[in-house]
């Protein structure tokens, strides 16, 4: 039997370092380099929103600056990541609280493309995993993506993370039916 939750909150102490990379919450001088990837088709192909001029990532930037630690369901942190050797952001990591109830998160990453294929997603997602697993004490955590996104689906695989569902056309997303792949991963079978 599971030991009643108590639900806390998590305010983790910045920056999190990880072997290569640095969490840390965003401030204003990031409004660059977050549009340098915000503003890419390639970015945002599979997500809900398009390519975004300067005045709309930095109306985000703000929203993500006050995303620091989770106080409730429904907060979310939301994380600059940076290379450790040159304090470079290269992308973003989110864990979100989706549930106090039934103890549930869910993680989510953004990379700028110069920086795919060099395993920082999943290094910075497995940090994520440990915040909502180890400091939280969730039970489950997801990874919702489009279907079609391979690349996003190998990271979390990486994780040891289950498919559990393929949502057919579930969702009206820039003028196409498309189909959502939920993933998911239980504290029990977490290891950091």
């Amino acid at each position: 039997m599971t030991p009643p939750y108590t639900a806390c909150v998590l305010q983790p102490r910045y920056p999190i370092t990880t072997p290569r990379l640095t969490l840390r919450p965003f401030t204003p001088d990031d409004l660059d380099a977050v549009n340098s990837y915000e503003s890419r088709p390639d970015v945002t192909r599979y997500l809900y929103w398009e390519p975004r001029d300067r005045d709309t990532s930095r109306t985000f930037l703000d929203k993500k600056i006050t995303r620091t630690a989770l106080r409730d369901e429904g907060d979310a942190l939301d994380l600059a990541v940076t290379l450790r050797d040159t304090g470079h952001l290269i992308g973003s990591a989110l864990l979100m609280w989706t549930s106090k109830e039934h103890r549930q998160g869910e993680i989510g990453y953004i990379l700028h493309p110069d920086h795919h294929g060099h395993g920082y997603a999943p290094e910075a997602a497995r940090e994520m995993l440990r915040l909502g697993f180890a400091d939280l004490r969730l039970h489950r955590i997801t990874g919702r993506l489009d279907a079609r996104n391979t690349a996003s689906a190998r990271v979390l695989e990486k994780l040891r993370m289950r498919r559990e569902a393929t949502l057919i056309e579930n969702e009206f997303v820039k003028g196409e039916w498309v189909s959502e792949a939920v993933y998911a991963i239980l504290d029990r079978e977490w290891a950091p």
